[in-house]
């Protein structure tokens, strides 16, 4: 233990080659770890174990993957050639393989040790891949018990550390034998699942233990696509930002002045306003509105998209050849998310790359009904909580969110949005459809502006066939305009 006046030991890390994984562990996986990578048949952990092995593999120093009673290698690499990750000049010198299968079947543990150990010292790998561990002790359960077992994975994990070697164990262990004693000695858990809902399949991540750092907890989405494993990190909740008069001083113009002087000036710069009305009602083209009026100001903008392909969407809107020069300029993207078996951290991370990538100042996700039908069943009961970070993620560092979401068309209760979500936004403008004099009209209002004083009218708008909001006068001169039974005062009397 280091004593008064010493320095820390300060522990290196090694990339995974998994986008996202570093960032959920913490930074990387320590070198000299002994881990394991667990979890049901099919959740990816020989795709994870090869990912690993051929991101950090090199011909001084090569990843050494070690196959039991499972599949050979030859039919591994069969299948693992068709990820990018996998590269051919690597195979038998950077990347090496061993096959230990008639060892396991009968030379038992002691016999496998030190086959795994002479293999070690004469290749000298830093990374050692093990796949499948579990098979291997079943195997060795029907002529040992589990403290012998316990004192081969010991013995394992001690020889490989002494080697200098990052050792991944892949093993098929469900959640609920994570109290098997193998699982005390490792540095590392990596624990793959898969939740089936429906007809929505899932993959999650969790890091159950990471010795020595500070990996982000919860469960995260991982995907296995052409490059291999993806995972995208659950964001943590958002800091709490106070509202203050410097915050409120920056304003945000939306494009329509009327509704800019409703809101007081603007919406606050790093706000999340809802735009909440039934089918029609104009809410798309108001969050138009609001991209080009960022365009014209130099605050280039993202619009998130769920039931629309871009280019579907664009032929929609009177705005759409605006849009498409804007998109030449880099000013404006539009980003397309319906695999109907979203997480709210995928829908994230294409929304954070694109601000990143055009520096935008502004984003629009129409809508919050479309982002919830996009999202696996499973993901659905945690909405706001998912929505909170999702918005608080953008608006934290200066993006300003404009959200749509359908409104019932009920005239007996007034729900501003799905799930209770509207307490989570900052702004509310609220579009209706009301019947005047046998005439249907479009009446809108500002709901709240957190911190800041507002408008209480409402006011009567049009769309014109160039897709521009007019906002007319204050509705004056009648009662019970939102319960859809208006009556002028004067036939009320």
């Amino acid at each position: 233990m280091n004593g008064p006046g010493h320095d820390k030991v300060r522990i290196l890390t090694l990339g995974t080659g998994v986008p996202g994984l570093d960032e959920v562990l913490g930074g990387g996986v320590p070198q000299l770890s002994f881990n394991l990578i667990v979890g049901a048949p099919g959740c990816g952990k020989t795709t994870l174990g090869a990912q690993i092995a051929f991101a950090n593999g090199t011909v001084e120093r090569p990843a050494l993957h070690i196959g039991l009673i499972g599949e050979p290698p030859l039919k591994m690499l069969r299948y693992q050639q068709q990820y990018s990750f996998f590269d051919a000049s690597k195979v038998g010198n950077a990347v090496q393989f061993l096959h230990l299968g008639d060892e396991a079947r009968s030379g038992g543990l002691g016999h496998v040790l030190e086959r795994i150990a002479a293999e070690v010292s004469r290749i000298n790998p830093a990374i050692v891949v093990v796949d499948s561990f579990r098979a291997l002790a079943r195997q060795a359960t029907v002529q040992t018990n589990d403290l012998e077992m316990q004192d081969f994975v010991q013995r394992l994990a001690m020889n490989l550390t002494t080697c200098e070697a990052t050792t991944f164990l892949l093993g098929e262990y469900e959640a609920h034998e994570q109290g098997n004693p193998v699982f005390t000695i490792a540095d590392g858990i990596i624990f793959l699942q898969q939740s089936v809902e429906r007809n929505s399949i899932v993959r999650k991540l969790q890091v159950v233990k990471m010795r020595g750092q500070g990996q982000i907890p919860g469960l995260h989405t991982i995907r296995i696509t052409s490059d291999g494993l993806v995972v995208f990190p659950r964001l943590l909740k958002p800091e709490e930002l106070s509202t203050t008069d410097n915050v409120l001083a920056h304003r945000v113009t939306t494009g329509i002045p009327p509704l800019d002087e409703m809101l007081g000036g603007g919406l606050p710069r790093g706000y999340s306003a809802l735009i909440a009305g039934p089918s029609g009602s104009g809410k798309t083209v108001l969050s138009n509105e609001f991209i080009l009026e960022g365009a014209r100001l130099g605050e280039p903008g993202i619009i998130a998209v769920f039931e629309k392909r871009p280019n579907d969407y664009m032929q929609t809107t009177p705005h759409g050849h605006e849009f498409e020069q804007l998109i030449a300029k880099k000013q404006l993207e539009i980003i397309y998310l319906r695999p109907l078996d979203l997480s709210i951290d995928e829908a994230l991370l294409a929304i954070r790359d694109a601000v990143a990538r055009i520096g935008a100042k502004r984003a629009v996700i129409d809508s919050l009904s479309g982002l919830e039908l996009a999202l696996a069943p499973t993901f659905r009961e945690d909405f706001r909580e998912s929505l909170y970070r999702m918005v608080g993620a953008l608006t934290s560092v200066g993006v300003t969110v404009l959200s749509t979401v359908e409104l019932s068309d009920s005239f007996t209760d007034l729900h501003f949005s799905p799930h209770g979500i509207a307490f989570l936004t900052d702004a509310i403008i609220m579009q209706r459809y009301i019947e005047l004099d046998g005439v249907l009209t479009r009446a809108m209002t500002v709901v709240k502006v957190r911190g800041s004083d507002h408008s209480k009218q409402l006011r009567e708008y049009e769309i014109t066939g160039r897709g521009v909001i007019r906002v007319g006068g204050v509705l004056k001169g009648y009662e019970g305009l939102l319960s859809g039974k208006a009556v002028r005062t004067e036939d009320h009397r």
